[in-house]
């Protein structure tokens, strides 16, 4: 985890190196290395003294050694290797319960979040106030169940992107997406000497620029004095692109090890020799991983000075007006643990790396947004954005996509940089637009209007079919008409889940040119009192007529071959009125309705429909008196039921109420 072998430096004063001289391995020389950040060769040193160390009464003092091999690995990234070196050290009786408190992150950094748990209690017993282990608890908790709940984004390694060491820190500069900057560690950087704190050499800054297709083409360095055989990476940049922030490392005989953010110009395609960015007088503190505001007003940066929330907390400065607008970002961004690596999206949305507020382990990403009362809503970014080891450094290109930095799945603690992208959310809408007969209706046209202002039209396809794309928490008013059929209206509200869907809404048209059959509608026997569970079926068909206010109906009702033809005929006439009286009960006007009563004297012929559901009878029969005495007595039931109808027809389609 380059970056904080380099990034997260807190300033130590540098002791002369002449004791590494000819010594050897040492724990005096090891302890000196591990003082001045070194790392990578402090664990190299103390791995020679802990093999040393075979001896029983040696025992004590191989805990210590494993313990502070175990603070190496940690800085550097290597979890595993740290959480080993923090079991050996209590297994031999190292007395500093900071080995359970480091043993449990590391564990949790690795994803082994059941033995991580285990051991955060085990600290919480000998300190039970720990806000840094109680933080701990809960983020191995949640990330348990972020596991199981990731989100929708999707993230990807390219591999153009990244070189056989660490890559990390990319940013685009401004709008210009077809540029990427980022830090790299690559073998071809400046310089020949390896980072004593690394192992790698040190770091410069490098870009890659699309092609004409669109895709990244090999990266190289940026041209002019900016890179040096030091370390330099973590930028942002001004609102024109002119002037670049980066971070500096602080490397020199005799003075504090640390960071400093410095400032580089722009011209002919070439980058100026850094200059240094005075932010305080404080020189022992560290100030790193500048993020410019998108109106150029704030440089928000990293820094251990006092004042903050413990460890490394993000601050902004005001770059107009500089004098006394140092700020901390407060207590809802900024925790007892670290917060680095801002990104500012806009005045009310900033991103930030952080291991002090509940998360998957190391370093995870998180969302700030500003509340009205003037607080921050911090979210963790959750599965598969973050990951148990560490995710920082994010840039946005256009919408919900860009690139992080991550060193999951690298034993070394080497970066990567990875891509992520929000893929927008396929909600459709989808159905058919068919006849009372549950054919397809020729050139229906489907019209849906969305609150959010969005109006749709479409044909529905030969077999009746059609689809809208959606937006999600959205409420629809949809419309299917045809000439020579009804209009149909229908409702509807997306959900608001974050989760692909497709919806099904059928419409069933009504002929204006044959008799539509209203199915549900039920009376007490031989009266013409309508039946309370009619109602959903006289409902629909009110609906209808409001839906079409141009049209006038007939509302028939038929009965069986048994009684009387004049009790027949008058039965039915009072049952179609009972059904004229509710409709003019819902507010339809009396002068579009008129009642007919037809007994008996209009035997139903069998449809498409009817013939699927009965295929007893065929397409075309004719349910009169004579059909039905020649079918078995059981068929004979079901027929008459057939013929027990209520049905209406239109009348004429330019009723106009004056």
């Amino acid at each position: 985890m380059y970056y904080l072998k380099i990034y997260r430096l807190l300033p130590v004063l540098l002791i002369s190196l002449v004791l590494c001289g000819c010594r050897g391995a040492k724990l005096s020389v090891a302890d000196e290395q591990m003082a001045r950040g070194e790392y990578f060769d402090a664990s190299k040193t103390y791995r020679k003294i802990y093999n040393k160390l075979t001896k029983r009464e040696e025992r004590p003092l191989r805990g210590e050694v494993a313990f502070k091999m175990g603070e190496c690995y940690r800085q550097l990234g290597m979890s595993a290797r740290a959480s080993a070196a923090y079991q050996n050290a209590l297994r031999y009786g190292y007395p500093d319960s900071t080995a359970y408190l480091h043993m449990a992150q590391t564990m949790h950094e690795e994803g082994r979040y059941a033995q991580a748990i285990a051991a955060y209690g085990d600290y919480l017993d000998l300190d039970p106030d720990s806000r840094i282990a109680r933080t701990g608890l809960a983020g191995a908790n949640m990330a348990q169940e972020m596991k199981k709940n990731p989100t929708r984004y999707v993230v990807k390694q390219p591999r153009l992107l990244n070189s056989r060491r660490a890559d990390f820190s990319p940013m685009y500069n401004g709008s210009d997406h077809d540029v990427l900057y980022f830090t790299t560690t690559n073998e071809k950087v400046m310089g020949t000497n390896r980072s004593e704190i690394t192992g790698m050499k040190k770091s410069d800054i490098w870009f890659t620029r699309k092609n004409e297709r669109g895709e990244w083409q090999k990266p190289e360095a940026v041209e002019g004095e900016l890179n040096s055989e030091l370390d330099e990476g973590i930028i942002s940049f001004s609102p024109d692109g002119s002037t670049m922030y980066l971070t500096k490392a602080r490397r020199e005989p005799n003075a504090n090890t640390g960071v400093e953010i410095y400032t580089s110009q722009r011209s002919d395609a070439k980058w100026s020799a850094p200059v240094k960015f005075e932010i305080t007088a404080d020189t022992l503190s560290s100030y790193g991983h500048p993020a410019v505001s998108p109106d150029g007003q704030y440089l928000y940066f990293t820094s251990d000075m006092p004042g903050g929330s413990g460890g490394r907390d993000i601050w902004r400065i005001n770059l107009k007006d500089r004098a006394g607008s140092l700020e901390n970002m407060g207590e809802f961004i900024n925790t007892p643990g670290d917060e680095c690596f801002p990104y500012v999206r806009s005045d009310s949305v900033i991103y930030f790396a952080s291991d002090g507020h509940p998360g998957m382990g190391g370093l995870d990403l998180f969302k700030a947004t500003l509340t009205p009362s003037g607080g921050w809503s911090v979210v963790n970014m959750g599965v598969p954005v973050n990951s148990s080891a560490d995710d920082f450094g994010i840039t946005f290109g256009e919408g919900e996509r860009g690139y992080f930095s991550s060193n999951r799945g690298d034993g070394r603690g080497y970066d990567h940089i990875y891509s992520f992208e929000l893929p927008d959310l396929q909600i459709w809408l989808s159905g058919w637009v068919l006849d009372k007969d549950e054919e397809p209706v020729p050139n229906a046209v489907i019209r849906i209007v969305g609150n959010d202002g969005s109006n749709q039209k479409e044909v529905a396809r030969n077999d009746g079919s059609f689809r809208f794309p959606l937006q999600r928490g959205v409420s629809y008013v949809m419309l299917a008409g045809a000439k020579g059929y009804l209009n149909a209206k229908q409702e509807f509200t997306s959900d608001t889940a974050e989760e692909d869907a497709e919806y099904g809404v059928d419409f069933i048209l009504a002929s204006i040119t044959k008799p539509v059959v209203i199915d549900n509608i039920f009376y007490d026997f031989d009266k013409a009192t309508l039946r309370p569970e009619s109602k959903t079926a006289l409902d629909e068909m009110v609906q209808v007529l409001r839906d079409n206010p141009n049209v006038t109906i007939e509302m028939a009702s038929h009965t069986d071959r048994w009684g009387s033809d004049d009790y027949n005929m008058r039965l039915s006439q009072r049952r179609a009125q009972s059904v004229i009286d509710y409709l003019v009960g819902a507010g339809i006007g009396a002068d579009r309705l008129q009642p007919q009563g037809y007994g008996e004297s209009r035997p139903k012929i069998i449809t498409k429909k009817l013939a699927r559901e009965y295929p007893q009878f065929h397409e075309g029969d004719v349910l009169d008196e004579t059909f039905i005495a020649t079918l078995p007595e059981s068929d004979q039931e079901i027929a008459d039921q057939i013929n027990r109808r209520t049905e209406f027809q239109v009348l004429s389609i330019d009723y106009r109420m004056y």
